[in-house]
């Protein structure tokens, strides 16, 4: 048998419960108030009318059975409005569910957004080391949580506890304190039994859950690397690094499934104890002529009325225990504080002159591995700059640093003067576009993916953008066009076609700055010469970042810098650069020979 829940977990229930009420009675909303007053008017006209119940039909049985003739029109009219009663039950609970349907989906809604926004606010670094499926499936269980918690308290625990102290009442007037004395030990020793068990069922369950949550994890990982998997022919593997996940999920769900039995046997011999007991001691005061059939027709009616949602106190106990885990772990990711915080009162960036400078910027994703140390350079208004070297060396680290995605260690980025660490990120990232290595879609269609550069695009500016990015006559040969669907992370389209649209969507964007990483490392070299040509015209009164890896892609950039091991170790212009017969020469010639190489081994 489990030890008592401690004062921490009761203080931690408390404390969800505070957190969520108001989603459950929010500012501002005296429409969805009235409707919480209404649907609880319900619930008390529904359960006097079930407690009326029982009166009606005893006293019928009564009349029946009383000497001499029958008070037929008396029976009757009992029967006739405990008849009605019972419909008028049915139709006060489903009124109340009517009634109170919208403040629990209103509740459910605002909370999910609340956690959607969150999560979009966190650091890159939460997402990437969080699995996607683990997530979605706190949120999933989170919101699933909600409605039963709220139905169960408002809808069984209340009622049940105004029945309890009505029926206490009726058996003290009716049969003294004997009979109530007996029910609420039954009771208690019920709630008692039911709470333990349940304890001990809710840590199956979190384990459970546990296991549930890293099954669905790793399945997510794996079918979002499908293609991965295939490589390797890792299917097997895959399926045994599941099968592990689902194994364990398996036993501990048959585990949690037996420990019900436990409970529904435990509880079904205390109500089936005290039933006994009431309906003997019953019996025995008719013999002695002190009580009626009737009464114990009112005794059944009353015990079956206030044992049926007790019998449902684990399930419900166990559904409440639950959601408060499940919304708890909800409010945790809302809890989770984000590394990149906008400054108090924030202003929104103004770029007059796009000029980009990195003053002694020193950073590392992980303190005992810096990246960049001591990096300065300058991106002048209009100009192209292109950050070259081998891989490692810090380059796409730059691009994440300037959207502010992490803040570095130490020295600053400034855009036109401005810290971008003093105003605001949504406006930082509206001056910023990108082209990444790694075009990563919605599984939309090719136009809305396009149009996600700028929300209030027109048609025809997608198709201008589509056009500019010389990806207009794949979309117009397919025959739904635009409306052409591109799969999950855009898979249905080739490496070339989705950096297309990645280009489409940032030239729709039309933003000071762009940030070009590695832009035409899938395309074939017709299709990149065309894309550089329009990189250029698109780049003019523009400052562009240009990490490229292939050099003949920014040999015509303004300044060219070459980084290794975090720092730049030369600048200047290709020509410069060839002369200085440095890291960037030696680069440019290996390159050069293996262009050689293969066109010789094409010819």
């Amino acid at each position: 048998m489990p030890a008592p829940r401690s004062n921490d977990d009761s203080r931690a229930d408390w404390a969800t419960i505070r957190r969520f009420l108001p989603y459950l009675w929010p500012e501002g909303r005296p429409d969805l108030k009235k409707r919480i007053v209404g649907a609880t008017i319900l619930v008390l006209l529904a359960k006097g009318v079930t407690l009326a119940l029982p009166l009606a039909y005893a006293r019928a049985v009564d009349t029946m059975a009383a000497d001499g003739d029958p008070a037929l029109w008396v029976a009757l009219g009992l029967v006739f409005a405990y008849s009605a009663g019972r419909l008028a039950t049915v139709a006060f609970d489903n009124l109340r569910n009517m009634v109170f349907n919208r403040v629990g989906q209103d509740a459910v809604r605002s909370l999910t957004e609340d956690v959607f926004e969150r999560l979009h606010k966190l650091s890159l670094r939460f997402h990437l080391s969080r699995r996607t499926g683990e997530i979605t499936r706190v949120i999933e269980r989170g919101s699933r949580s909600i409605s039963s918690m709220i139905y169960f308290i408002l809808f069984n625990i209340l009622p049940t506890a105004i029945e309890l102290v009505v029926v206490s009442v009726i058996f003290w007037t009716m049969f003294g304190w004997e009979m109530v004395a007996a029910v609420a030990v039954a009771i208690v020793t019920f709630v008692w039994v039911t709470q333990a068990i349940t304890e001990w069922r809710v840590k199956l369950r979190k384990e459970m859950n546990d296991l549930d949550g890293q099954a669905m994890g790793r399945a997510v990982d794996s079918l979002l690397n499908y293609e991965t998997v295939k490589y390797f022919g890792a299917e097997r593997r895959e399926l045994e690094r599941y099968g592990d996940s689902a194994r364990g999920y398996a036993e501990a769900a048959i585990k949690t499934e037996n420990s019900l039995g436990v409970l529904n046997i435990v509880q079904a011999v205390i109500m089936n104890v005290m039933m006994a007991g009431a309906l003997g001691w019953t019996v025995w005061g008719w013999a002695q002529g002190r009580l009626t059939p009737g009464d114990l027709v009112l005794i059944q009616t009353y015990l079956t009325q206030l044992f049926r949602p007790l019998d449902m106190l684990g399930w419900v106990y166990r559904t409440i225990r639950q959601g408060l885990i499940d919304m708890a772990d909800m409010f945790n990711l809302m809890d989770t504080e984000a590394e990149v915080k906008d400054v108090p009162g924030a202003p929104a960036i103004v770029v007059r002159h796009p000029v980009v400078v990195f003053e002694n910027v020193s950073f590392g994703y992980d303190p005992d591995r810096q990246i960049l140390h001591d990096l300065s350079f300058e991106a002048p208004a209009g100009a192209t700059v292109a950050l070259v070297g081998p891989s490692g060396a810090g380059k796409s680290t730059i691009g994440r640093l300037l959207f502010r995605f992490y803040d570095p260690w130490s020295g600053r980025i400034t855009i036109d003067g401005q810290d971008i660490s003093q105003v605001g990120q949504e406006s930082l990232r509206a001056e910023i576009g990108i082209v990444p290595q790694d075009s990563v879609l919605f599984n939309d269609s090719i136009g809305y993916n396009i149009a996600y550069g700028r929300g209030d695009a027109s048609e025809e500016a997608v198709r201008r953008a589509a056009a500019d990015a010389a990806i207009l006559p794949f979309i117009t040969a397919l025959p739904h066009g635009f409306d052409t669907q591109v799969g999950e992370r855009g898979l249905k389209l080739s490496g070339g076609e989705k950096q297309r649209v990645a280009i489409a969507r940032t030239l729709l964007k039309d933003p000071p700055i762009v940030l070009l990483d590695e832009a035409t490392s899938a395309l074939d070299s017709r299709t990149e010469q065309d894309i550089l040509a329009t990189l250029k015209r698109v780049s003019e009164h523009r400052t562009t970042l240009a990490i490229a890896h292939r050099l003949s892609t920014i040999a015509d950039a303004d300044i060219i810098n070459v980084m290794e091991a975090g720092r730049i170790v030369e600048s200047g212009s290709h020509a410069r650069l060839l002369q200085a017969d440095g890291l960037y020469a030696e680069m440019w010639n290996r390159q050069q020979n293996e262009a050689s190489e293969e066109r010789e081994a094409a010819e």
